[in-house]
């Protein structure tokens, strides 16, 4: 499916693509099953483009608007867990 990513013209496309696939790993997450390690390597990446707490809570609330999954559960699952794929179905 096609949702719509939160993205800000001021990142580099370098920035703007690690974080459609930090978004893209949630969508994985929730529809089948993602690697947990790459899940969290991509979530410390999105953090270094969006440091701030708030901001990322603007962005995780504006995808979750748009696909109705969480990024906060599902990376909260995935520091949790200690198996290789983890899902959220």
């Amino acid at each position: 499916m096609a949702y719509s990513y939160p993205i800000e013209e001021t990142w580099t496309t370098e920035e703007i693509t690690d974080v459609v696939t930090f978004f893209s790993l949630i969508e994985q997450a929730y529809e089948s099953s993602v690697d947990r390690k790459e899940l969290l390597a991509a979530y410390r990446r999105f953090k270094a483009i969006v440091p701030a707490k708030n901001e990322e809570r603007s962005y995780f609330s504006e995808f979750e608007q748009s696909s109705a999954y969480s990024s906060y559960h599902a990376v909260k699952k995935a520091r949790n867990e200690k198996q290789d794929k983890i899902s959220m179905r």
